[in-house]
């Protein structure tokens, strides 16, 4: 299954460094997503734009995730010819992870 069946994400930037949120559309993944959205696997899946590190923070009480990617912007917003120079569909290419199915969703 994709990550976007579990999650809806949000992106901003500031200079080179591009911020990815992955909400939970319900709590009751989060602690699984937690297990399966590690910093070494976003970055392994936008290794093509992720240049330097990922660090997650964990909210939590928000159900919510967001990913700090580091040198992700080819080199900033404001000195890149990048089509996307803000990352805005990050958050899509995010979503578009493979992910197992969670134990509890009860699907077939």
């Amino acid at each position: 299954m994709k990550l976007r069946e579990l999650a809806h994400g949000r992106t901003g930037d500031k200079g080179n460094t591009l911020n990815v949120s992955v909400i939970c559309f319900d709590a009751k993944h989060y602690s699984w997503l937690r297990n399966v959205l590690t910093p070494e696997r976003v970055k392994a899946h936008l290794a093509d734009v992720v240049k330097g590190d990922v660090v997650r923070y964990e909210l939590p009480l928000l159900g919510a995730f967001n990913f700090v990617l580091g040198h992700a912007l080819g080199g900033g917003v404001t000195r890149s010819l990048a089509l996307d120079a803000h990352g805005k569909s990050m958050s899509t290419a995010l979503l578009d992870m493979d992910v197992s199915e969670p134990p509890e969703s009860g699907r077939a």
